[in-house]
């Protein structure tokens, strides 16, 4: 039987590992250079809190691809607001937070979703589209030569951590870049997101981003009001 993973704990090792290399590079003179983290984003909302916390560790850019939002207006709208919040952290701190947008096509999102159309939320289809967008980070993160990737997408409730861990860890040595575990929901992450989203006054969408979680979203809502009636 397999152990049950703490991928928070894993986190934190790798962090002090980091910040005692810093701590010695700078008592030799050398100077602090942080290692550059490629951030998959899914939205601002969820990036709030990764990003308040990774600033201190790492050189950080947002890699905004999220081919899953099936709606053009939908996904300017998102991509708008992290670009917004990007900005907003950026006047509070030296170190300047960067941000890649990925090409958009939903059409991508289509291609890997066909025949798991009925499947429901957190099932396969959600592990595809995991993968999709994990694996252009991926791709990105070697070709601009980055020392980590990873994801916003784990600080979610709704989201399956440890899949997201695993694909990002296969894509990671299949790419030859270090995947950056992480279970951001820990130590009340997702809570903290919620209260970021309301200080900078966020848009927080109610359903992932793909037309077919857009439609289980309206059912619950529908199921709701009907049983209230």
């Amino acid at each position: 039987m397999n152990a049950v993973r703490n991928y928070q704990k894993e986190l934190d090792k790798i962090i002090e590992k980091l910040v005692a290399r810093q701590a010695a590079n700078e008592t030799e003179g050398a100077g602090v250079q942080m290692p550059r983290l490629l951030l998959h984003a899914c939205c601002a909302p969820c990036s709030s809190y990764c990003l308040e916390y990774l600033r201190d560790y790492f050189d950080l850019t947002v890699f905004y691809y999220n081919p899953n939002i099936t709606e053009d207006v939908e996904y300017r709208k998102r991509v708008a607001e992290e670009k917004r919040l990007i900005v907003a952290l950026n006047t509070q701190r030296c170190a300047r937070i960067k941000m890649i947008e990925g090409d958009y096509d939903s059409a991508d999102f289509y291609e890997i979703a066909r025949g798991l159309e009925q499947c429901p939320e957190g099932g396969e289809r959600c592990f595809r589209c995991y993968e999709l967008r994990l694996r252009e980070s991926a791709r990105v993160a070697k070709e601009l030569q980055f020392d980590y990737f990873t994801t916003t997408l784990t600080i979610s409730p709704l989201k399956n951590a440890d899949k997201l861990n695993e694909i990002g860890e296969r894509l990671g040595e299949e790419y030859g870049v270090a995947f950056l575990p992480s279970d951001f929901k820990k130590r009340n992450g997702y809570k903290r997101s919620i209260e970021l989203s309301k200080e900078y006054h966020l848009y927080r969408q109610d359903y992932c981003g793909c037309v077919y979680s857009r439609m289980e979203r309206e059912r619950q809502k529908q199921s709701k009001i009907d049983g209230l009636s």
